[in-house]
């Protein structure tokens, strides 16, 4: 499979491979035109089973990621081998020629010429099937002969950290689709010494609902507003879990070294009465330090300790703007 194809498939995976919370989520969806029919209980359930989905979904990205790029591999790749001209067709045409007998009613009949000619007709038929089949897989092979040198190319310019190429595979791939689901958006630009910086845009304040749900005793649910220490916690979490997703899909379709990853959102500026993007988390993430991670287990929020980062964080006023981090202010040398 030639690079475009690798690509793709990487970001199909991405758009295919889902958590079973989402998965759970979908089935939770299906079943509301039945809302109505549902008993109080049962809508209640309902209700809960699909808030407490969405905010493990927000609280988990970090825990899913597109199958690793090998482009080390992919330079390797030998070159697809020239198709044998095959007469498999012709074959099994002349050997039934060549076995024909005629039988005793075929003669009575006075078949046996029509069926002979029948099957030398049937020879030259597969002669010419034999003959299209393997103009076929000649043009077949140029086409994917062409796309093994492309192939050979883009990753000598990816394992040289050729940033052009890194910004067609982001493209080509996609990986960040499922951020979108939860009102993330991501760009990407070129830094100092080819440091790569990702822009993740959050929306915490419309993605976390305001209003908690949860099943009472006696089978009623309850409507609560979210106490402003949990809706904080939710938001950094969500925040930390989508930076974490970006570096881990970033350092499986590339074979860089360091992302700086910045979390902008709108804020008051203080300075001008207006609400304006603002970052809110700066973060140098190296691929050895998320490498030895277990993100199964780890604390989002918490994780964030194992690399250099800016953020002001306070658990009863949530986040404030912050300085990010740039390949400027990186003493690289240290």
């Amino acid at each position: 499979m030639g690079w475009k194809g690798t690509v793709r498939s990487i970001g199909a995976a991405s758009r295919r491979m889902e958590r079973e919370s989402r998965r759970r989520s979908r089935e939770l969806e299906r079943q509301q035109h039945q809302i109505e029919k549902m008993q109080e209980l049962e809508r209640a359930t309902y209700e809960v089973e699909v808030y407490e989905n969405y905010i493990e979904r927000l609280q988990s990205m970090h825990k899913e990621c597109s199958e690793t790029c090998d482009w080390g591999e992919i330079k390797l790749m030998k070159p697809p081998e020239r198709p044998n001209k095959l007469r498999m067709h012709e074959s099994e045409a002349q050997s039934a020629l060549d076995n024909y007998k005629p039988g005793l009613r075929d003669k009575l009949l006075k078949k046996s010429e029509d069926l002979r000619q029948k099957l030398v007709n049937e020879v030259e038929y597969a002669k010419e099937t034999d003959r299209r089949e393997y103009q076929e897989a000649l043009e077949q092979h140029a086409l994917n002969y062409s796309d093994w040198e492309v192939s050979i190319k883009v990753a000598e310019k990816m394992i040289r950290g050729d940033l052009k190429a890194y910004f067609d595979a982001i493209e080509q791939a996609n990986p960040f689709e499922e951020l979108k689901g939860v009102g993330s958006g991501i760009e990407f630009k070129m830094g100092k010494e080819s440091i790569m910086n990702a822009i993740l845009h959050v929306n915490g304040d419309h993605v976390i609902p305001s209003e908690a749900k949860t099943l009472l005793k006696n089978g009623k649910l309850s409507v609560k507003p979210i106490p402003k220490g949990k809706f904080y916690e939710i938001y950094q979490d969500y925040v930390c879990s989508s930076v974490l997703r970006v570096a881990r899909e970033f350092y499986a379709l590339l074979p860089a070294d360091m992302l700086i990853i910045t979390a902008m959102t709108d804020l008051l500026n203080t300075k001008t009465g207006h609400i304006e993007e603002q970052p809110i988390l700066s973060a140098v993430i190296p691929r050895k330090t998320l490498e030895r991670l277990n993100f199964e287990t780890l604390d989002p929020s918490d994780s964030m300790g194992n690399f250099v980062h800016q953020m002001n964080f306070k658990k009863t006023k949530g986040f404030s703007a912050i300085e990010p981090i740039t390949p400027e202010s990186l003493d690289l040398e240290t």
